[in-house]
């Protein structure tokens, strides 16, 4: 019998920039540059290791995920990290699968860990979901050979304020320390002394120990980032202070979820115990968020459940009290009070910034359908007109199909902020940021005032300019800095402009027109976490859903039709509008959902409007200035307990479901649905998925193009004593849902005033600054801004900008050294 030839075996081509190897006896092509560790994922193979992340630069320090390694037929004299090593052409690998020497290589590494590791897991927060509780059952030894005694340390060691030391579990994987000086730029936190002496720490615990080490930066460990150290730690060794001792990870539920705080739409993961949340971690998003969160994102929850929280429904009665009310009472009352107020001259709704995209679009059909008109904004903040024809011509109706992206932002070769301050006011764009300019050399230029910390830990060039004079300077961009403008005509190039340029009339116009001459793509970057949506939902004067226009007669007509309406051809009136009618009596009522007059251009004007109109209806979580003067008090539902989306900047949807399920509130969709059915209208959102389904059925139109108004606006020149007003928000402020969370606040930056050396030299250690309203003393600290300007935070602790001095960016303010 004659046996039939084996076929001859085929070569598997190799790709150009692969190469391929061989790892536990199977082939395989990987491409050049690519670490061992992650070669061996992809084929399944876990290697244990503690100090290899994925985004973290490798580093080699704990030594567990040695492999036997064979080159041109030739093994390595040692086992090898294959954390740090590349792979190489003809590679031979064997992991503890399949070498008894990197088996026993790994236990004995597991061993060296464990013996000054304490045996505290069932006190450890980390028990439960410990890697090294994980793999020391997977690849450590049964016994320990280790009888003496333990090194022990005092117990815990405050990092910050939000963040504890233990430090006898840490087993110096370096995660930290890299997170720290690679992701955040916060290098505060490094290794001290050496040998079995060695310990992470910051110079403040240096000195508080009397350590020889001083190689630290001789700052305190404060980050808008810390609590990702927290999170990455392999160990127990970072604890958070606001979570510390208060459960157990087999005790906890988890759900997705998203950070409500900024317009990122980072995901998260809500940790939450009988009913109550006890902690919040970073999802993993590669497009978005990667793995990291903000500490307002992480820690900022506790506004959910404050004592102070409104849970009934109430009704201001004859005598001029509120007192609580059944939800049939308090919807009866409103409706019947909208209802007089619709017909006498009118109700504007005043939506807010924080709301759901499903929300959103409640309060716009709610304003069309049952109070039959126009006057709704979203833009509880300083606004224009401006601001608003760039959104409906620019902005809405783009996604991360068409517009700008995280991804986009890391590839692109230039990337220029205007009027965005991007730590402050979207930190995971700052994070993404500083990657592209840290990892594909993206150049990262800042229009400001000051050589901020997002202009430093982003290696960035700041282009500076006095308050109001940023049109100007971006005008003359290809004159005085053309190697700029030219950089901004390479394909990818990105402007970025924040909602700040809404205080500065003829800034959008500017973007546009630089856009048009480089090419470069515009992404607007929001601070809250509803704009986006809110704009894509109709809740302005001039917007329908889906970027439609109200002065469309066709666009009118088909929004119309699916909700059974005549919608009307009048355009309404902005926030700062509406608060004018009402003040005035040309205006009835106002629906508000959840606006702080002190974040409006007029604080004054808006509690003047709040007290001048014959009825408002408020709904809100917790009591504000709002709900001293309302009518009727609705209570909605936090996140946490209803579904929802928010739209992030990049117009990418951001889904979530209800995490505590059960707790009787509404969201906001429901209330206005109900109070809708009251005044004998239909809106169909009784919840969030309907409401979205509403929405959806609708679709959006195209951006439409930007003509920008006429905004010609001449610069005051200012007198003796005066400086232009330079103002953000920090990150860290006196929001409101910041409250109950002092770890948090420990962390908040200094609330300093900032100007120039000469000015400094002039003015002493304090400055006044002062308006007809109001003034603010502050410490003063010297930055390289213009000569005639002031920088203040807008919101902080003892600098409430718009509620003491009635001013905003680029307001002229009088200055003077003390408190005189």
């Amino acid at each position: 019998m004659t046996m039939a030839p084996e076929e001859p075996k085929t070569e598997t081509p190799v790709p150009e920039g692969h190469v391929k190897l061989t790892i536990d006896g199977e082939e395989v092509i990987a491409p050049k540059g690519e670490l061992l560790i992650r070669t061996a994922e992809r084929l399944g193979t876990v290697i244990p290791r503690f100090c290899d992340h994925p985004l973290l630069d490798p580093a080699g320090a704990c030594r567990q995920c040695l492999v036997e390694v064979e080159m041109g037929g030739r093994p390595m004299p040692k086992p090898q990290a294959s954390c740090t090593m590349t792979v190489a052409d003809g590679m031979v690998v064997k992991t503890q699968l399949t070498s008894a020497v990197a088996d026993k290589a790994q236990q004995g590494v597991m061993e060296l860990l464990l013996i000054n590791h304490p045996l505290d897991c069932p006190i450890c927060d980390k028990g439960g979901e410990c890697p090294l509780q994980n793999q020391a059952m997977a690849h450590g030894r049964a016994e320990s050979r280790f009888v003496d005694k333990k090194r022990t340390f005092p117990k815990p060691l405050p990092i910050s304020a939000q963040v504890l030391l233990d430090r006898e579990r840490c087993v110096l994987c370096q995660r930290c320390t890299r997170f720290s000086a690679q992701i955040a730029g916060d290098p505060f936190i490094d290794l001290l002394e050496r040998g079995a002496h060695q310990q992470i720490g910051t110079s403040e615990t240096a000195d508080v120990l009397d350590l020889a080490s001083r190689t630290t930066s001789g700052e305190p460990f404060q980050s808008y980032f810390s609590g990702n150290t927290i999170q990455i730690c392999p160990v127990g060794a970072l604890t958070s202070a606001q979570y510390r001792f208060r459960s157990r990870p087999f005790d906890l539920v988890s759900s997705p979820s998203v950070c409500e705080h900024c317009s990122s739409g980072c995901a998260e993961r809500t940790d939450f115990r009988r009913g109550k949340v006890m902690r919040k971690l970073a999802g993993n998003d590669p497009e978005v968020n990667e793995e990291w969160l903000c500490d307002k994102g992480r820690f900022a929850f506790r506004y959910a459940a404050a004592e102070d929280r409104i849970r009934r429904p109430m009704v201001r009665n004859s005598s001029g009290a509120l007192e609580e009310a059944s939800w049939t009472e308090a919807l009866r009352a409103a409706a019947e009070g909208l209802t007089r107020a619709r017909d006498s001259h009118g109700v504007g709704v005043l939506a807010g910034g924080r709301l759901t995209l499903e929300d959103a679009y409640a309060y716009a059909k709610f304003a069309r359908v049952a109070l039959r008109t126009n006057d709704i904004d979203f833009r509880s903040r300083p606004h224009s007109d401006e601001e608003l024809a760039f959104l409906a011509g620019r902005v809405v109706g783009t996604g991360p199909e068409n517009g700008v992206t995280f991804a986009a932002l890391e590839k692109a070769p230039t990337v220029l902020t205007v009027a965005f301050e991007p730590e402050e006011e979207a930190p995971i764009v700052f994070l993404r940021l500083r990657k592209a300019a840290r990892k594909h050399g993206t150049k990262i230029v800042h229009l400001g005032q000051w050589t901020t910390s997002s202009v430093r830990k982003t290696s960035g060039e700041l282009l500076a300019c006095t308050p109001g004079t940023e049109p100007a300077a971006l005008d003359a961009l290809g004159d005085h800095a053309p190697d700029l403008h030219s950089a901004l005509g390479e394909d990818g190039a990105v402007i970025l402009v924040g909602e700040r340029a809404a205080e500065v009339p003829g800034l959008f116009a500017a973007v546009d027109k630089l856009s048009a001459r480089t090419g470069a793509k515009v992404a607007w970057i929001p601070r809250r976490a509803g704009d986006r949506g809110a704009l894509e939902a109709g809740a302005a004067p001039t917007l329908l859903p889906g970027g439609r226009a109200v002065s469309s007669a066709d666009d009118r007509g088909e929004v119309g039709a699916a909700w059974g309406v005549t919608i009307s051809e009048k355009p309404g009136r902005d926030t700062s509008g509406m608060l004018a009618a009402a003040a005035d009596g040309s205006l009835s009522g106002l629906v508000v959902g959840g606006v702080d007059p002190n974040d409006l251009p007029d604080p004054d004007l808006a509690r003047r409007a709040l007290e001048s109109a014959d009825f408002v209806v408020s709904l809100e979580l917790r009591p504000s200035e709002v709900t001293e003067r309302a009518d009727v008090i609705l209570p909605i539902a936090p996140d946490v307990e209803k579904a929802g989306s928010y739209l992030n900047w990049e117009g990418r949807r951001r889904e979530f479901d209800i995490t505590l399920e059960n707790t009787g509130a509404l969201p906001d969709c429901r209330v206005l649905d109900t109070l809708a059915v009251e005044m004998d209208a239909d809106l169909f959102t009784q919840t969030s998925a309907a409401a979205y389904g509403d929405f959806a059925r609708l679709g959006s139109v195209a951006p439409r193009g930007f003509t920008a108004p006429a905004t010609k606006v001449a610069a005051k020149p200012l007198a003796e004593g005066e400086a232009r007003l330079a103002t953000w928000r920090q990150l860290l402020d006196k929001g409101s849902l910041q409250v109950e969370e002092p770890h948090l606040a420990g962390t908040a930056r200094r609330v300093v005033a900032r100007v120039s050396a000469e000015a400094a030299r002039r003015l002493g250690e304090t400055v006044t600054v002062s308006t007809a309203h109001g003034e603010i003393t502050l410490p003063v600290e010297v930055a390289d801004l213009p000569e005639g300007v002031v920088w203040l935070p807008t919101n902080s602790e003892g600098s409430t900008v718009r509620a003491t001095l009635g001013a905003g960016h680029g307001s002229v303010v009088s200055i003077r050294g003390g408190a005189q």
